[in-house]
């Protein structure tokens, strides 16, 4: 059950965080956004912090109208996991090694591939590549359509900040790889123009947060939002299955007869049709995963940290959601004013990963507590498999 419902909000808001730990700001954004004369309910989730005009870790149903804001400008970012069937006894000794070659077959950071990947050629599980390549010429932010170039190489590519490649081990000593990214530079893209586009609309011209600004159902521009929205978010799919294709070539040839069980992915910056309390409603999640009644997810702690493989329950207070990881507890400039590269080491131990200053405010103190997070959540999902990884790969 949530810790509060707020009701003196034009709509229901319900946390499951603390009050007494959100930080200010935060709590004026969920205010602000249940207010909003289109919102239908707010679920926040436990990894709740503040964000441009919606907060991360919130869950917003609107009816007839969407936030851009609300999704955020890395649209259709998500997690995949995969069970292989390696115990940890059969990884090389060597850990660097498998690490190196990973960095190598997948550009993180800025980077991206020489040449577009051959997805022809590549086993994704994934079909339809003309038809999506088709997409990314109708999109309707035409000042993209020249880095079309850039756009295909960038595919089967990491990023950085908090985005990652993992090899875990679970309680039962099973090896699982999980990837986190979104739809790199094409998504952020085309999140700001329509960002732009929303704040000079005469409907949002009394908004609390002009950052809040909101397309209508019915409109030009909705339409054009949803069209290159959509698209963005299949191309974060895409993009972390052949990350994931290639993360299996490099296990494969590491270890001999390996096999691997079907994926499991999930969006967690996005936008979703659904219904709610009987109500057609646009569900924005931003830094929140779908958890229906039986619906596996991905809830990532931080570097160092224990990740979970769960299970929805199918909360309908919670609009069938659940937290996309930890959170953040302080801003990367306070984590990198607070903690050092030696601070980092201290706290990766047992972990193969970059320890140097440039990742530092990916730090684990910067995160909340990952079990904390996981307890205030035990009504929404239930754990199916709690992972500790042993490679960790950042841009």
């Amino acid at each position: 059950m949530p810790f509060e419902t707020i009701t003196d909000t034009s709509a229901p808001l319900r946390l499951w965080a603390d009050p007494a730990t959100i930080d200010e700001r935060a709590l004026t954004q969920l205010r602000n956004v249940a207010d909003l004369r289109w919102t239908h309910a707010v679920a926040v989730m436990p990894d709740v912090h503040v964000g441009i005009g919606a907060t991360v870790g919130s869950v917003i149903a609107m009816r007839g109208a969407v936030s851009p804001a609300a999704v955020g400008v890395d649209i259709g970012c998500g997690m995949t996991a995969q069970l292989t069937s390696l115990r940890a006894d059969q990884l090389p000794d060597d850990l660097s090694k498998l690490r190196a070659d990973i960095e190598k077959a997948i550009p993180v950071g800025q980077g991206a591939h020489k040449h577009s990947v051959d997805v022809n050629h590549l086993d994704t599980g994934l079909r339809g590549w003309h038809q999506f390549w088709t997409g990314f010429d109708d999109l309707t932010a035409q000042h993209v359509l020249h880095r079309k170039g850039r756009v295909m190489q960038q595919l089967g590519t990491l990023g950085g900040g908090n985005h990652f490649i993992e090899v875990c081990l679970d309680t039962e000593n099973r090896v699982w790889l999980m990837l986190h990214s979104g739809s790199r530079s094409i998504g952020n893209d085309l999140a700001q123009y329509h960002i732009a586009k929303a704040k000079d609309l005469p409907h949002n011209a009394d908004l609390p947060d002009p950052d809040l600004a909101v397309f209508v159902t019915g409109e030009p521009t909705m339409d054009a939002y949803r069209r290159d929205l959509f698209w963005a978010q299949d191309y974060a799919r895409r993009n972390r299955a052949v990350m994931m294709a290639l993360l299996r070539g490099v296990i494969a040839k590491h270890v001999r007869k390996v096999s691997f069980e079907p994926e499991i992915s999930c969006h967690h910056n996005y936008v979703a049709e659904e219904v709610h309390g009987g109500t057609e409603v646009l569900v924005t999640r931003k830094g929140a995963i779908r958890a229906g009644s039986g619906e596996l997810g991905i809830i990532p702690g931080s570097m160092g940290a224990s990740s979970f493989i769960v299970r929805g329950l199918g909360s309908d207070a919670a609009l069938r959601s659940a937290s996309h990881g930890a959170g953040r507890r302080m801003s990367r400039m306070q984590a990198r004013r607070q903690f050092n590269a030696r601070d980092l080491v201290e706290q990766t131990k047992g972990v193969e990963c970059r320890k140097d200053g440039g990742v530092v405010d990916e730090i684990p103190a910067a995160y909340k507590d990952i079990d904390q997070v996981m307890a205030q959540q035990s009504d929404l999902v239930t754990v199916e498999a709690r992972l500790k990884q042993i490679i960790c790969v950042k841009g």
